[in-house]
C-alpha cells in the first residue's frame, strides 16, 4: 500500500522532520525492527515514522541517487516482516510499500504510531531461543533503549492516545468523505491517489490510517472526521475558525464577525484567503538617494499564516470555543484554546528561538497540514514568526501563555509602525490629548500598551480588572505586565491617596 506523500517529498525532508525518517542501505531486520518499536512507541507524539531502505545517509540526509532495493526480494521481505512483527509485544504490524526514484525503486516502510503502545521488541529478531526483550523509542534521530526514567514515562503513556488520533464510537466510517480523502493524496502528489480510484471508502480510509477496528464494527479516527468529514462541526461543536473586525478597538460596540467551518484544512485557507484579501495591506516606500524601494505589509502574510496554522494544529478540539482571530486597528490577535504545553513557558516565546514541545496534542493533524504544506516542521514555527515580522520591519510579536492556569494562548502581530502612523495622526487630529503627545514622542509602545493607554485616559481611576473587561483580555495579570512596561517608561505613574488614580506623562524632549 502506498505512502501518504510523494517519495519525492518525503526523501525532501520537507514534509517530515529527520527525526521521524531512518535511511537504510539494505534489508537488516535485526536493526529495522528496533525503529518499527521505537516509531510505534511514539514517545514524543511525534505521529509516523518511516523507514527508507534503499538509500545512503550521509549526517543525517540521504544521498542521492539512491542506492536502490530489488523489487524482486518485495514477496519474502513481506512474509518475513510478519513473523518478525508478531515477535513485537503487542503485535504490531507496519505498512510497506514499494516506491520508485532515481530510475530505481525503494522500499518504504510506513510505521503509524501504535494504539496500544508500550511496545517491546527482541534485541536481535533472528536469534531463535532465548530472546531479549526491550523498549525502544526515539531521541533526536536515533533508537535507543530508554533510561529508568525514560521507561517509567513510556509505561504511563499507555492507553494515552492523543485525541486526533482515537477512535470515535459515535461515528460511522461512512461519515468520511471519499472525494476529500482522494482530493488530500492529489494534493500530496501520494502514488495512493491513483490506486484508491476503484477503492471502497472503508478501503480508503483503512490505507490512509484514518479507522480502527474489525471489519464488522470500523470506526473513524477523529482526525478523519476533522479533516474529511464535510460537516466536523456535527461530532465537534464549536470547530470553526471566527475572524472579528473591530474597526474602532476592542472596546467599542461595533464589530463584524465572520465564521469559517467545514473540514479544518478548509477552514484555514479560507480564513487565510479573508485575511489577505480583506485586512492585509501593501505600501511601497520610495527614498531620495537610491532607485530601490521597500514593500512592507501592514501585517506579514508569513508571520499570520504561520500563527493560524499553528492555532489549528495545537488547540484542543475537546473544548466547545472556537479559534477566533480579532483584527483591531493596531493588531492581530489569534486565540486558541486551552492554552500550550505546560513545559513551555512565556520566556520561551519572548525569546524567539526553536522550541519543542514535551508532547504534541494533535500529531496526526500536524502530519496532514505538514504534508499540506500549510505548517512549517517541527519546532520552526515560532522562528518563522519573528522572521516575518522582522523581515517586514514590524515590531516583534506578542504571546500570552496565561501562566499558570494555561486556559488559553494568545498570538498578537502588531501592526508596522508606518501603518500605525496613519492610525496615530487620524486620532491626534480628531482627539487630541495627551495620548496624542505620547505617540508623537520618541517613546514605543506596543498597540496593547496604547489601548490601556487610551482607556486610562478617559478614567484615570479605571482598575486593572476592568481594564481587562473593557480589551477583552481573560486574565488580569497580563494587564499587570502592559501596566509595568507603561511605568518602566515613564509614561504612567500610580498616584496614591484615599483615591488612587493613574497620570499619564508626556514623554521627555
Amino acid at each position: 500500500m502506498s505512502i501518504l506523500t510523494s517519495i519525492e517529498e518525503l526523501l525532501s525532508g520537507k514534509k517530515v522532520e529527520g527525526s521521524r525518517m531512518e535511511f537504510k542501505e539494505d534489508w537488516n531486520p535485526t536493526t529495522i525492527m528496533r525503529t518499527v518499536c521505537a516509531f510505534a512507541n511514539d514517545f514524543e507524539n511525534q505521529g509516523s515514522g518511516y523507514i527508507i531502505v534503499g538509500v545512503k545517509e550521509e549526517n543525517g540526509k540521504p544521498v542521492r541517487p539512491v542506492l536502490g532495493f530489488n523489487p524482486d526480494a518485495l514477496e519474502k521481505v513481506e512474509k518475513e516482516m510478519v513473523g518478525y512483527s508478531n515477535l513485537v509485544q503487542p503485535g504490531y504490524m507496519p505498512r510497506l510499500s514499494l516506491e520508485e526514484i532515481d530510475g530505481k525503486h525503494v522500499l518504504v516502510i510506513w510505521v503509524p504510531a501504535g494504539s496500544n503502545r508500550p511496545y517491546k521488541v527482541p534485541d536481535d529478531v533472528k536469534v531463535k531461543k532465548h530472546k531479549t526483550y526491550n523498549f525502544r523509542i526515539r531521541v533526536n534521530s536515533n533508537t535507543v533503549i530508554p533510561n529508568e526514567e525514560q521507561e517509567s514515562e513510556l509505561i504511563q503513556l499507555t492507553a494515552k492516545i492523543p485525541f486526533d488520533d482515537r477512535v470515535n464510537t459515535h461515528a460511522s466510517v461512512n461519515d468520511l468523505d471519499f472525494g476529500l480523502m482522494r482530493e488530500h493524496l492529489y494534493q500530496t502528489k501520494s502514488k495512493l491517489h491513483s490506486e484508491s480510484a476503484t477503492m471502497k471508502v472503508e478501503e480508503l480510509a483503512e490505507a490512509m490510517n484514518l479507522c480502527q477496528g474489525a471489519e464488522e464494527h470500523r470506526f473513524p479516527k477523529n482526525v478523519g472526521l476533522l479533516m474529511f468529514s464535510d460537516n466536523p462541526k456535527k461530532f465537534f461543536p464549536a470547530v470553526q475558525i471566527d475572524v472579528v473586525e473591530f474597526p474602532e478597538g476592542a472596546g467599542a460596540k461595533q464589530f463584524e464577525e465572520k465564521t469559517f467551518d467545514g473540514p479544518i484544512q478548509k477552514q484555514l485557507t479560507d480564513a487565510l484567503s479573508y485575511l489577505k484579501a480583506n485586512v492585509i495591506k501593501g505600501k511601497v516606500i520610495k527614498y531620495a538617494d537610491r532607485a530601490e524601494a521597500d514593500r512592507i505589509q501592514n501585517f506579514p502574510y508569513d508571520a499570520l499564516e504561520e500563527a493560524l496554522a499553528n492555532a489549528v494544529y495545537h488547540r484542543n478540539y475537546e473544548l466547545r470555543e472556537p479559534i477566533e482571530v480579532r483584527v483591531l486597528p493596531t493588531a492581530i490577535e489569534i486565540i486558541s484554546y486551552n492554552g500550550v504545553d505546560p513545559s513551555l513557558k512565556q520566556t520561551d516565546f519572548e525569546k524567539g528561538r526553536s522550541i519543542r514541545t514535551r508532547r504534541y496534542r494533535n500529531r496526526r493533524i500536524g502530519e496532514f497540514l505538514k504534508e499540506l504544506e500549510l505548517t512549517e516542521g517541527r519546532g520552526t514555527g515560532l522562528p518563522t514568526i519573528y522572521g516575518g515580522m522582522k523581515n517586514n520591519g514590524s515590531p516583534k510579536p506578542l504571546f500570552d501563555t496565561d501562566e499558570p492556569d494555561r486556559r488559553y494562548f494568545v498570538c498578537e502581530l502588531p501592526i508596522h509602525p508606518d501603518f500605525l502612523e496613519e492610525i496615530e495622526q487620524d486620532e491626534v487630529n480628531e482627539e487630541g490629548g495627551s495620548i496624542g503627545g505620547v505617540i508623537g514622542g520618541s517613546i514605543e509602545l506596543t498597540p496593547r500598551q496604547l489601548d490601556v493607554l487610551k482607556l486610562i485616559e478617559q478614567n484615570n481611576k479605571i482598575s486593572i480588572t476592568q481594564i481587562a473587561k473593557e480589551l477583552n483580555i481573560k486574565s488580569s495579570s497580563a494587564v499587570d505586565k502592559h501596566v509595568e512596561a507603561l511605568k518602566s517608561k515613564g509614561v504612567l505613574e500610580r498616584k496614591e491617596g484615599t483615591r488612587g488614580y493613574w497620570q499619564i506623562n508626556p514623554p521627555k524632549k
